[in-house]
Formats: C-alpha cells, sequence, structure tokens
C-alpha cells in the first residue's frame, strides 16, 4: 500500500512542475496585447521561471541538508502555490514577472529533489522516473489545453485563468504532509560545484540546457508561430495540446525500453532527429500539425531520459539529487536563454523564420552533446510494478 501512495505524492508532486509555465502559452498574445508587453519582455513569462529552476537547483541540496527530503520538497510547493494564486491579483508585467520569477524558484528546488525521492523511496526501480516525466507531462499538457476554455469560462479573465492551478499544489502539499513529520536522516550530500571537472556532467549540462531550451521555445512560441502561419487562435490552442498529449506515451514507453535494453544514446539520437524534422517542416511551412507530432515525440523522449541520467549513474539518493543538481543548474541556465532569442528575433525580423533557423542550430549542439556522454557507467535493469 506504501508503494501506491509513494507513487501518488510522485505523481501530484511532479503534476506541479510545467502548469505554471505551460498555461501561460495559449494566452500569451492576450497577455502581450493587456499589459503592452514587447516579445522580448513576455518570453521573459517562461524564461525567467526556467533560469531559476537552474540558479536554485543547487538550493534544493541546502534545503534537503536542513530540513530532509521531503520537508524540502513541501517548501517548495508552498512557493508554487503563493506564487501561482497571486496571479488572480495580477494588473501590470512586473507583478507577473514576479510570480513567474517565485514559480520558478520552487520549481527548481523541486526537480533535483524528485530524483532524489524515487531514488530513496523506490530503490533499485530507476524505471519509476516514468511516473515523474508522465505526471511532468500531464500537468503540462492539462495546463495548455485547458488555458483556453478557462479563459473563457471566466469571462475572459486571464488572470483567473493562470491562478487556478494553484490548487494542485495544495494536494501535493497534502499527500507529502504525513512525510514531511517523520524524523530526517542525517543528509550525506555534498554541494556540487558549478566548475565542470568531470566531461561526462558537462556533456550532460550542455545536453540538458539544449533540451529544456527546445522544449520552453516550443511551449512558449509554438501557438504564435502557427497562428503566424494563418491557424486560428483556437485551433493554435489545440496545436499545443497535441503538443503536449503525444509527450505522454512517448514519456512513459521510452524510459522503460531504455531500461531494458541500455541503449539509451541511440534513443536519445532518434528523439533529437525527430525534433529536427519537426522544425524543418515548420521552416518549411508544410502542415503545422505533423511538425507538431515529430516535436511532440522528440520532447516527450529527450526529458525523461535526462531524468533518468542521474538515477542511473548515482549510488545513493543523496548523489542522484547532487548530480541532478548540477546537471539542472547548468542545464536549465542555458536553456532560460532559448525563448527570450525567439522573441528578440520576432521583433528584430517580424517573423520566425531565424528563429526557427536558430532552433536547428540548437538541436546541432544536442546531437553533439549526446555523441559525447557516452555509455552509462552501469546498467541498472527494471523490474516494472504492477
Amino acid at each position: 500500500m506504501k508503494f501506491f501512495y509513494l507513487g501518488f505524492v510522485v505523481f501530484f508532486l511532479s503534476l506541479n512542475l510545467r502548469p505554471s509555465i505551460t498555461s501561460v502559452g495559449p494566452l500569451l498574445d492576450i497577455i502581450q496585447k493587456d499589459l503592452g508587453m514587447s516579445g522580448v519582455t513576455a518570453s521573459l513569462i517562461t524564461t525567467l521561471p526556467v533560469l531559476c529552476m537552474g540558479l536554485f537547483a543547487l538550493l534544493s541540496i541546502t534545503l534537503s541538508q536542513r530540513f530532509g527530503l521531503e520537508r524540502a520538497l513541501f517548501v517548495s510547493m508552498v512557493m508554487i502555490f503563493a506564487a501561482t494564486a497571486f496571479r488572480a491579483a495580477v494588473n501590470d508585467s512586473v507583478s507577473l514577472l514576479a510570480t513567474a520569477l517565485i514559480s520558478g524558484i520552487g520549481i527548481g528546488i523541486a526537480g533535483p529533489l524528485l530524483s532524489g525521492f524515487i531514488k530513496k523511496h523506490f530503490p533499485g526501480r530507476p524505471g519509476a522516473t516514468s511516473i515523474y516525466s508522465v505526471s511532468l507531462v500531464i500537468g503540462a499538457a492539462v495546463a495548455s489545453s485547458l488555458s483556453i476554455p478557462i479563459f473563457e469560462g471566466l469571462h475572459q479573465s486571464w488572470q483567473y485563468a493562470l491562478c487556478v492551478w494553484a490548487g494542485l499544489a495544495v494536494i501535493a502539499a497534502g499527500l507529502l504532509l504525513p512525510l514531511t513529520k517523520e524524523k530526517a536522516a542525517k543528509s550525506e550530500l555534498t554541494r556540487p560545484s558549478l566548475r565542470v571537472k568531470n566531461g561526462r556532467m558537462g556533456s550532460s549540462m550542455v545536453f540538458f540546457g539544449c533540451m529544456s531550451s527546445m522544449f520552453y521555445m516550443i511551449t512558449a512560441w509554438l501557438a504564435p508561430l502557427v497562428q503566424s502561419a494563418g491557424i486560428s487562435h483556437e485551433q493554435s490552442g489545440l496545436v499545443l495540446t497535441l503538443f503536449t498529449i503525444i509527450q505522454i506515451p512517448v514519456s512513459f514507453f521510452v524510459p522503460v525500453i531504455v531500461s531494458r535494453t541500455g541503449k539509451r544514446n541511440l534513443w536519445l539520437v532518434i528523439c533529437a532527429l525527430s525534433e529536427l524534422i519537426g522544425v524543418a517542416l515548420l521552416l518549411a511551412h508544410l502542415s503545422p500539425w505533423l511538425a507538431t507530432v515529430f516535436l511532440g515525440i522528440g520532447a516527450g523522449g529527450l526529458f525523461p531520459l535526462a531524468l533518468l541520467i542521474p538515477i542511473q549513474e548515482a549510488e545513493s539518493a543523496a548523489e542522484a539529487t547532487s548530480w541532478s543538481a548540477a546537471m539542472q543548474c547548468g542545464g536549465y541556465m542555458l536553456g532560460c536563454l532559448g525563448p527570450m532569442l525567439i522573441g528578440l528575433t520576432v521583433d528584430v525580423f517580424g517573423n520566425f523564420t531565424v528563429g526557427l533557423i536558430v532552433m536547428l542550430f540548437i538541436i546541432g549542439c544536442l546531437l553533439w552533446s549526446i555523441s559525447r556522454l557516452g555509455g552509462r557507467k552501469q546498467v541498472v535493469k527494471r523490474t516494472v510494478a504492477t
């Protein structure tokens, strides 16, 4: 019974890591016009959380040392709740960006801790990462797909449409509460250095940066991009929903396949090439729906495989948290530049052509980093939970 309870905890914790970001995409043009924001400023709604997810990833180690793994996760859920709920009262761009900043800090703390949580409570089951990745994708999909309907249902208030996702943090915190009452074991975490001394760590940072950059560029700008190609506002929301929904089965099955076969790099290359095809289709002004399918397959596979790296490589929950924190710190600090680059190219050139070329370059860097990752230190066999 405890196994299923812990699975629900991971599910709802992970569910909170994207709605505060992905709920903005379908409403971005409305928010931009309402608050008079430029493309670069609007992109900060996505860029700031991603930057914080990098900057504050190392803070997860300090909080875990001081309060324990579960209590640190509880603190992160409180921050996500507060930031998301406050959006109901936002009427200017500064306040909106402040909520993006605070939610990003909470997400940045929670991300590495979840890797440690899985390593601690699911020892010998790295495939449990599928719960993490699938629920994260579900959270992103639900938030992006329901943003427009909620906006319409709440008298076209984008503020209320954004703040409703605070309820997910309440559920996660409530489920986590019993675990926070347990006496925390003395942590053996060591603070990772930002100075990269290991080639594998450096490659994993570049990989994570390129992967997250592509994901957040697509999340923030896919809807406006397809609108510029003549697709209606309502249909653009469906395009973004398609992008996220496709990731759900992919993010579940790819880690399972990799855990069984050990061919991690092969699937990394397949997923990266899928994103390459998707961007090429958009650049050639071909079907945005087909392009979205390829983009969803690529993003759906790359992210869970990125999460799998520290869980497979680490010997303990402490090491998994430390590795994940260092990788996400460097990776997200690189990745946060992506949405802002697209916003800048749109402001300067008035279209998305240059931005799509930038995406192709990033995918090239992604493929290079995959070639540098090498094989896993060890192959961990997964026992499928039934």
